[in-house]
């Protein structure tokens, strides 16, 4: 009897819905067929589970992570928040720097920065630069974090530029800077000679908080000569003293739905956890702690159901203990819709990729004619980053009409070459 009306149902069913129907089925073959032991996850616009292989096991997320981070951000700090870098003189004109964990304190950040601040103080010269960094704390540790020269692995920190790296050409025992809007400093040079290769690279401060700090304050120095002040004293580290009033405060120029945009494109780990960081000093008070976030994002994400799904150790995805499950970071990409556009977009998809040995993922979102936006979950074992463009194309096509799908096959090979080149994430 039943056999007979599934039948009849099948029969009465219109082409376009059979057409659908299939092709999601064959979709969910061809999944399998590529990689059966990986995890893959899509959910549509109603909740409806439309794909789901191995959607219970646990995965580390690598950078995918950051997709968690930028929904916590917005939610807590808001699109149009803004990090501030504070500077004081003293009667004897020496100036101080009280850092705010600004993650894009750059070059063209600073040279915007000086002229206003040598506006500020005059052209009077400065006798000294003491440098503020007790936003965070000096014990503060991110798990994951190595004690490398990678631009990956570059401490977070309350004041530092350019990410906290340095970015230089080094000649046998000539070094110069590897891009014209950022002076090089003595600082640079003698870090470069000691710990940078021969050519062109990007090294992080990681050996010594101190060291980084002197060089930020290098760089400040150097902008506040570009914008005729003057800097005639030593650069030392200090607090700003009780009772002394700031004369000029820096807003960064970009909110932070600028930020978290160009962090999900570039995926940097440093930018990640200084917005992490922020997190929690919004909402329980400076200075900042890993604590604090933690506390914040555990609390956000219990509200939502979601403790047992997503577990963070830090805000970047750097750390292996960090484990997500596929419908727990599904929940997120629900509740990250409104600020969908702000991830890596290409024909029809916003998505975020996780790199590291061994580990392999894509999440985000595919717009589709049948099934609204689509949430989709991919993650693999293994070194063959490829793969998850490959799952990714398959879910296009299943979710696509006829037509669509052979659009799709055309453009197969441009497509495929087209995001494995842009796949550039370190995490």
């Amino acid at each position: 009897m039943w056999s007979r009306l599934l039948i009849l149902a099948l029969l009465v069913l219109p082409a376009h819905a059979l057409s659908t129907t299939q092709a999601l089925a064959d979709a969910k073959e061809r999944v399998a067929a590529l990689a059966p032991s990986g995890l893959v996850f899509v959910m549509d616009d109603d909740g409806n589970e439309l794909i789901a292989q191995n959607a219970d096991e646990p995965f580390v997320p690598a950078s995918v992570a950051k997709v968690v981070t930028a929904w916590l951000a917005m939610e807590v700090l808001g699109a149009d928040y803004r990090f501030k870098t504070r500077f004081y003189l003293d009667d004897n004109r020496v100036l101080y720097v009280q850092g705010g964990g600004d993650p894009f304190l750059i070059s063209e950040e600073l040279a915007l920065l000086a002229p206003q601040l040598v506006a500020a103080i005059g052209k009077e010269p400065i006798t000294g630069i003491v440098l503020d960094s007790s936003y965070y704390p000096s014990d503060l540790r991110i798990p994951g974090i190595e004690d490398t020269n990678e631009a990956y692995d570059a401490l977070n920190s309350a004041l530092a530029v350019n990410f906290n790296t340095i970015h230089a050409v080094r000649s046998g025992n000539s070094v110069r800077t590897a891009e014209k809007q950022t002076p090089i400093t003595p600082l640079a040079i003698s870090q470069f000679r000691a710990r940078g290769p021969k050519g062109r690279s990007r090294i992080s401060l990681t050996q010594d908080p101190e060291v980084s700090l002197k060089y930020a304050g290098e760089l400040i120095a150097a902008f506040i000569d570009q914008a005729g002040g003057k800097v005639e004293g030593e650069i030392t580290v200090g607090p700003v003293p009780e009772g002394l009033k700031p004369v000029y405060v820096h807003n960064q120029s970009r909110y932070l739905a600028e930020i978290i945009h160009q962090l999900l494109i570039g995926s940097n780990n440093y930018i990640a956890n200084q917005v992490f960081l922020e997190i929690g000093a919004e909402r329980l008070g400076g200075p900042v702690s890993l604590e604090k976030s933690l506390k914040v994002a555990n609390e956000m994400l219990a509200k939502h159901g979601l403790s047992k799904d997503i577990y963070l150790e830090e805000g970047s995805g750097i750390s292996r203990g960090n484990h997500f499950t596929a419908r727990g970071l599904t929940k997120v990409l629900n509740l990250f819709v409104p600020y969908a556009e702000l991830l890596k977009r290409s024909r029809g998809s916003n998505y975020k990729t996780g790199t590291m040995s061994g580990v392999r993922t894509l999440a985000g979102y595919v717009d589709t004619a049948k099934h609204g936006r689509v949430r989709f979950v991919i993650a693999l074992k293994g070194n063959t980053g490829a793969l998850r463009y490959r799952l990714m194309q398959e879910i296009e096509r299943g979710l696509k009409t006829q037509a669509s799908r052979i659009q799709a096959d055309r453009s197969c090979d441009q497509r495929c070459f087209g995001l494995r080149r842009a796949d550039r994430d370190a995490v």
